[in-house]
């Protein structure tokens, strides 16, 4: 039973770090599109004349075709993402089997609807089954979540046939290069059963979206504060890929094609000329505006008590810490570097962290603030709101985080002082016996200064000293990264030691079970994986 939960902990967090892929792409492709559409639309022109030249024109609409590509091809870029995230070896066979297994289920979904007389020009027959062009091909649209059926199965068939062994005469299709066959095999019977069961199940997906809607402004606040209480567990990009690419998250019309997901709404009407309809202003309450209140003000107030609540003489030391914890907030969309300074040590300061971030979703969705996109940083409100013109109602942000800032900074400072949290530059000086002996501290310099025997990561991170806190490259059994965390499954999470790896930089540590360990370090993790992933076996 314990192995059974370890492996699926390691499953899920596993497939939610597979999505980092394609939508840090998305993000990317986002900003191409908002500023090539924004600049190139006649609102934008009108008032700045020499935007209309071509030379102007022809550049920003190249940036807004180019920021279609993730958009477009979405579903099959999760496709080929899930298989390459999962696959612990040989991960280009699994992504090019991803797109194999991907087209072959299409393609079967077109046999059967085309075997079955099933006219593609039916309004009614469009409704029922939810015919879209996939790829090229007459099929059903089943978005995300056919994407990700296609790339667990894939990265499944990947596992099992990757070192299969053919009789001599059909050597040739063994291997590797049985990994594509039997995916498209597979995914081709998979296809016949989708016309039969995704009806029904489109039918589920669009009741519980419907009533998520049916909430109002209390959708964006549950959603808000859900995806806050996942983050420690590292479970919140599920929730949100379903909301940003599904029914769950709002469905509508957008300029005469029918879209799914807040995301995906959100996209389509950046590149539509009309304007939005109640459903895209709807949908995008679970995007990025209702992130701002905490992560452009509330945050960064939360920093700026600790650092006042920090004994004076510690202030320097911890200056530089809550510094860039802000700038990759403010800048970057990234919070752990910030909540984990307090998760550990007054988880419900985080459940109110979490219940604030909530009402910063419902009151921009009051007030109606339409800015949208992922991240919620300084970058979304430039592009997507001050350069959209004021119908986004931008102009609301900065005193709704002037707000947050304000009652972040006073909550921080009470709960602080009041019950004494060892918040950084707050913790007790160490007695002599704590201190690490002079002759160790020497070593380390000797060893720091030979620059051989250590191996330094992004200016600071000590690789070899990491792995050792961690129990040596024998207690890892399997190890990768998302955005700001290590994570591993280990043999044994009793060996990593948690007080040493905070003083090697590590922000926290979270150890799910015995056998699943998180490492928080920040935006330099893929460089200290990356030097990790060369010192152990691991696939």
């Amino acid at each position: 039973m314990q192995k059974t939960k370890a492996a699926l902990w390691e499953f899920l967090q596993g497939l939610g770090k597979t999505f980092m892929l394609p939508v840090a792409l998305l993000a990317f492709c986002g900003i191409m599109l908002g500023i090539g559409s924004s600049l190139s639309s006649d609102a934008v022109t009108d008032n700045v004349a020499f935007l209309k030249g071509e030379g102007f024109h022809l550049v920003f609409t190249w940036m807004a075709n180019t920021g279609l590509v993730a958009f477009t091809f979405l579903p099959v870029l999760f496709a080929m993402a899930i298989p390459l995230g999962l696959a612990r070896e040989d991960k280009g066979v699994a992504a090019f089997s991803g797109f194999v297994g991907f087209a072959a289920m299409n393609l079967a979904v077109n046999f059967y609807l085309t075997a079955k007389g099933v006219d593609f020009e039916d309004e009614k027959a469009i409704e029922h089954y939810g015919i879209a062009d996939v790829l090229g091909v007459q099929s059903i649209d089943t978005g995300l979540l056919g994407a990700v059926a296609v790339g667990i199965v894939v990265s499944l068939l990947h596992r099992r046939f990757r070192t299969q062994r053919m009789p001599d005469a059909l050597a040739f299709f063994g291997g590797l290069r049985f990994v594509p066959i039997v995916s498209a095999l597979v995914l081709s019977v998979l296809g016949l059963l989708i016309p039969l069961v995704w009806p029904t199940f489109n039918g589920w997906i669009t009741a519980v979206g419907r009533g998520i809607g049916h909430t109002g402004v209390f959708g964006p606040f549950f959603f808000g504060m859900g995806e806050v209480l996942l983050r420690p567990i590292g479970l919140h990009h599920i929730l949100v890929a379903m909301f940003r690419f599904t029914d769950v998250g709002g469905a509508g019309t957008v300029c005469g094609d029918h879209v799914s997901g807040a995301l995906n709404m959100f996209y389509a009407q950046l590149d539509c000329s009309a304007a939005p309809n109640s459903a895209v202003t709807d949908a995008t309450h679970f995007l990025s505006q209702g992130k701002m209140a905490a992560y452009l003000g509330g945050l960064p107030g939360a920093a700026l008590a600790m650092y006042h609540c920090a004994k004076r003489r510690m202030r320097p030391e911890i200056k530089a810490l809550l510094v860039s914890g802000v700038v990759a907030c403010v800048v970057g969309g990234i919070t752990e570097p910030l909540e984990f300074l307090f998760l550990f040590v007054a988880p419900w300061l985080y459940a109110i962290h979490a219940v604030l971030v909530g009402l910063g979703f419902l009151t921009a969705a009051v007030l109606g603030v339409y800015i949208g996109n992922t991240d919620g940083n300084v970058i979304d409100w430039l592009v997507f709101g001050v350069l959209q013109g004021s119908t986004t109602k931008w102009y609301l942000v900065p005193v709704i985080a002037a707000v947050w800032f304000t009652v972040y900074y006073f909550l921080f400072r009470w709960a602080i002082t009041r019950f004494d949290l060892r918040t950084p530059g707050r913790e007790d000086d160490p007695t002599p016996a704590e201190e690490e002996p002079e002759e160790e501290a020497d070593a380390e310099v000797g060893e720091a200064a030979a620059g051989t025997e250590r191996e330094l990561v992004a200016g600071k991170y000590d690789a070899v000293a990491i792995l050792d806190a961690i129990g040596g490259a024998g207690n890892i059994q399997s190890l990768d990264n998302c955005i700001t965390r290590l994570r591993m499954t280990v043999q044994d999470a009793e060996r990593v030691d948690e007080a040493r790896l905070k003083k090697l930089g590590a922000v926290g540590v979270i150890k799910l079970d015995g056998h699943n360990v998180q490492v928080i370090i920040g935006p330099q993790v893929q460089s200290v994986k990356d030097a990790i992933a060369t010192m152990i076996p691991v696939g």
